[in-house]
């Protein structure tokens, strides 16, 4: 992101802006060094109790991080909104991810264990990560899909995502991969692609189980089904439970 950040070495309280990243701090061993984090850092489930909860990921509540006293802050650039990294950014040291793909993922992992202090154990990790997903096997097939994540309006996973990214390994093709980032799609482009299989996510959107007949009924011939948001789109420790759960997947959708 073309920022130079100087960070002090080990940094001691550590404010995160991202779920994800939150819950890799823990992972790597640094929970106590955690002190801001937000209402969304649902993972682990002591994150909240504590640490100060500091506001959402797009809304800051400055004046409770400024009394944390931090020495680093942890964003992303996606989740988090560029005003509010600046204001925080001209106080004390903000380091910043922006993953798209699997391989930024575990590069971002590996610069949080160095600037933390926890170098080894985060190669330890981010090892383990890659090699569970390298393992899953080729699909020859893929059957195309369809990923919302919010309703009212309809809203896609598309090109130039994590979430696009992942589908592959989940086994999937994206029906959506010619448009970008969160597309807004009607019923009508819906039908018209005619996805084999919709995927419903957990979040942003709490899709659930009552949501299935919705889509069902605007693609009749498609499965529809509920899937795990985190682990689609958590690009931090939370991948390593990603790849049991990606093999139940393809089991569901390439029946033996």
């Amino acid at each position: 992101m073309n920022r130079r950040v100087a960070v002090p070495f080990p940094p001691r309280r550590i404010v995160s802006l991202v779920p994800s990243q939150t819950e890799l701090l823990f992972d790597l061993g640094l929970g106590e060094r955690v002190v801001g984090v937000t209402k969304f850092c649902l993972h682990p489930a002591e994150a909240r109790q504590q640490a100060t909860v500091v506001g959402g990921t797009k809304n800051f509540h400055f004046d409770k991080i400024a009394a944390l006293r931090p020495d680093l802050i942890i964003g992303n650039k996606e989740e988090n909104y560029q005003e509010g990294i600046e204001q925080l950014a001209a106080q004390c040291p903000v380091w910043m991810s922006d993953i798209v793909t699997l391989a930024d993922a575990l590069d971002m992992m590996r610069r949080v264990g160095l600037i933390t202090g926890v170098k080894t154990r985060a190669e330890q990790l981010t090892a383990r990560i890659g090699a569970s997903l390298a393992a899953l096997p080729p699909v020859p097939a893929l059957p195309t899909a369809a990923y919302f994540i919010w309703r009212q309006p309809y809203m896609v996973a598309a090109a130039g995502t994590f979430i696009h990214e992942m589908l592959p390994l989940a086994g999937f093709r994206n029906v959506f991969a010619d448009l970008t980032r969160y597309p807004e799609i009607s019923a009508e482009q819906l039908a018209a692609a005619q996805p084999q299989f919709i995927l419903l996510s957990s979040e942003p959107y709490p899709f659930q189980a009552k949501h299935v007949a919705e889509f069902q009924a605007l693609c009749p011939a498609a499965q529809v089904r509920v899937v795990d948001g985190e682990l689609f789109s958590w690009y931090g420790s939370r991948l390593q439970h990603s790849a049991a759960y990606f093999r139940e997947l393809r089991e569901l959708a390439h029946p033996q």
